[in-house]
């Protein structure tokens, strides 16, 4: 298990987070005790392949797969220093839209919570987009309410990025702060150890939405789902929002485009035009319909 510990000390001086390097670690531990060979120099691009194919046998994800592949590539390129030149192409994962509340349903989820130290919790997660170990590692310092704005240290990727604090939020947030009595470099959502857990925030947002009678699979990535997609709908460009949610490729935030509610382009369907021709040419509609085409053309 030496090369275990060897891949660990690699990762933590190329700043991986440390949520990559536990995988990263438990992928390698399940291919050393599938391997059984007493030299890990010995490790041939054949013993990567059956151990990946039987992977595929057992049924595993796409994405499973993909970082097995990740982290077999890591070990032998950055530790054992094997050059093996990888023809195995990675997985294709299946795209799925994520789950998104409409606006109301956001009221509503909040609106459900009696207690006030959850309900802001939840309304910063929305508000300023934040994943959930964004959230719960926030500390006071992080947040510069003069200028509506703070900072995320060490989110994903180990990367320091911006956020924007809602402006309806700041008297709340100093109110919170004081009456907690919170130091500049106290957690800004305590705990019963520390900073609150990702655990706690889960359960608040399970109970929350079954209250709020919301029919949708919703977690903390959803606020952050729905941030995304209701500033698009907003009219803000997706250059914008990769920014904010801290996105290297504009590819992911582009799905948001796709969610976005259909009424923020004003389009109406072919349908409609089949239906107005034959249904309510007298209607005087035809002619509002005609008008909206034309403005649309022209823009």
């Amino acid at each position: 298990m030496d090369a275990i510990e060897s891949v660990k000390k690699e990762m933590f001086r190329r700043k991986y987070s440390s949520r990559t390097i536990q995988t990263y670690n438990y992928c390698l531990e399940r291919f050393l005790r599938y391997h059984k060979n007493d030299s890990l120099r010995g490790i041939s691009k054949k013993d990567v392949k059956d151990y990946l194919d039987k992977l595929v046998d057992k049924g595993v994800s796409g994405s499973t797969l993909n970082v097995n592949l990740s982290a077999l590539k890591f070990l032998l390129k950055n530790v054992l220093n094997k050059n093996f030149l990888f023809r195995i192409k990675y997985s294709k994962t299946p795209k799925s839209l994520p789950i998104v509340l409409t606006k109301e349903e956001v009221v509503s989820l909040f609106n459900s919570l009696e207690n006030n130290k959850h309900k802001l919790m939840l309304k910063l997660m929305y508000g300023a987009g934040l994943r959930v170990s964004e959230l719960v590692n926030l500390r006071v310092n992080d947040l510069n309410l003069d200028n509506n704005f703070g900072f995320v240290r060490k989110g994903k990727g180990n990367k320091d990025r911006l956020f924007i604090i809602p402006r309806i939020l700041k008297e709340e947030l100093v109110d919170y702060a004081i009456k907690n009595r919170l130091g500049s470099d106290s957690y800004l959502f305590n705990g019963y150890k520390g900073n609150m857990s990702v655990r706690s925030v889960q359960e608040i947002i399970k109970k929350a939405s079954r209250k709020a009678k919301i029919n949708k699979k919703v977690h903390p990535h959803t606020l952050r789902h729905s941030y995304a997609t209701h500033l698009i709908e907003n009219g803000y460009d997706v250059a914008s929002v990769q920014s904010l949610l801290g996105h290297n490729s504009m590819e992911t935030t582009m799905v948001y485009l796709h969610i976005a509610r259909p009424n923020m382009i004003n389009v109406r369907s072919p349908l409609d035009s089949l239906q107005l021709n034959e249904d309510n040419r007298k209607s005087g509609y035809e002619e509002e319909y005609n008008k909206d085409i034309s403005s649309i053309s022209q823009e």
